[in-house]
């Protein structure tokens, strides 16, 4: 599968198509690996192949998944698109299958590319199917504008060859149990291509136009830092200062319920990013970084609570099926200096992890490394 990434992507696009200067603002900011991308890609790369080995003859050939979740979830997504495939070959003859169909966007974006998972095509209809392996959001395809434009690249690639005049996109998300379509005319796709995302992506790839908030920010680089996010985060917050009297009204409170989950995870990312400056030398004011409280540990349980027994102590004194009490409850049952005595070689205090406090915390101040050759902008 292809690793490298458009300016304006396709996958992006639902975030420069509505604020135009976010594409080259995500450019300020490091793109951090994802732990669910990795998987996603690997998810991705197994289904390929089992289509592949379709393709080719070979349905029986073993593709190694990583877990049985993937494989369940490929197989899911493997045998919806042979089923549209069927189905439109029981139509037209000339239905061909393709995966993994490079596009070309650049007739409406600049140096813009994508990859199509899958591609059934026919002089009926023009199927794209895309693949989803994640299951935090469920993703629909109406309106759904990275398949929307994947949709464009593949038809302009095909039309030639074949006499089709409608299109219709295919969400497969098989970890959410999810299957989404959306059918559009072939006139409908240019229209919107030429008139909505054309201007937009000059706009954008120009840096050019007004930042505008939305649902769109949340998987925006951008976010902890945008003006624009912050405003629209500060509008929602005097408003339910207005609307604070003595006591909130159900009728206030559920107009604020939908706003909340946006506010509260753009101030989780506010407060990531300042951790992470101060990390490499930034100094906020009136704020220091100290070493996170972490939990004590048993390392050796069985030794424990043999040292316990061995002391005096019940076996049902000390355990809380099938394991031992807390360390805390332990604590309190021997005593905690007895407890230290007797077990204290088999108790470990990880270190915590760096957390950014007021200076009034009484913790010490632990190092960082100090960026004098700071980029970016002041």
């Amino acid at each position: 599968m292809p690793s490298q990434h458009a300016i304006l992507s396709a996958s992006g696009s639902n975030k420069w198509i509505h604020c135009h200067p976010s594409a080259r603002l995500e450019e300020l900011f490091e793109e951090k690996p994802s732990v669910y991308a990795a998987e996603g890609t690997e998810a991705h790369s197994v289904a390929e192949q089992k289509l592949r080995n379709w393709i080719e003859g070979h349905p029986r050939r073993k593709v190694k998944a990583a877990n049985g979740e993937m494989d369940e979830a490929t197989n899911f997504y493997k045998d919806y698109v042979l089923e549209v495939y069927n189905k439109e070959k029981k139509k037209s003859d000339i239905a061909d299958l393709f995966i993994e169909v490079q596009v070309d966007l650049t007739p409406w974006i600049p140096e813009g590319f994508g990859t199509s998972d899958a591609v059934i095509v026919s002089n009926h209809m023009l199927h794209v199917i895309d693949f989803k392996y994640g299951e935090g959001v469920k993703v629909s395809a109406p309106h759904n504008p990275q398949l929307t434009i994947y949709a464009a690249g593949v038809m302009a690639l095909y039309d030639c060859l074949y006499d089709f005049e409608k299109v219709q996109l295919h969400i497969v998300q098989p970890r959410r149990d999810h299957i989404s379509t959306w059918e559009l005319t072939t006139e409908e796709l240019a229209d919107w291509m030429e008139n909505t995302v054309k201007p937009a992506a000059i706009e954008a790839w120009n840096g050019d136009g007004e930042q505008q908030a939305g649902d769109w920010c949340k998987f925006c680089r951008a976010k902890a830092q945008c003006a624009a996010h912050a405003a629209k985060m500060k509008a929602i917050n005097e408003r339910y200062q207005r609307m604070c009297g003595m006591i909130l009204t159900d009728q206030q409170i559920a107009e604020l319920l939908p706003e909340l989950p946006g506010l509260i995870d753009w101030a989780k990312e506010v407060q990531e990013f300042a951790l992470d400056q101060a990390l490499k030398g930034t100094h906020y004011e009136g704020y220091k970084v100290v070493e996170g409280t972490s939990r004590r540990k048993i390392t050796d349980e069985s030794k424990a609570s043999e040292a316990l027994q061995n002391a005096g102590f019940d076996f049902n004194q000390i355990m809380t099926k099938p394991k031992l009490q807390t360390i805390t409850a332990l604590e309190k049952l021997v005593g905690k200096k007895d407890f230290a005595e007797l077990v204290g070689e088999y108790i470990e205090k990880p270190q915590g992890k760096p957390t950014l406090v007021p200076v009034s915390d009484k913790r010490p101040e632990i190092g960082v490394v100090t960026n004098d050759f700071k980029d970016g902008i002041d």
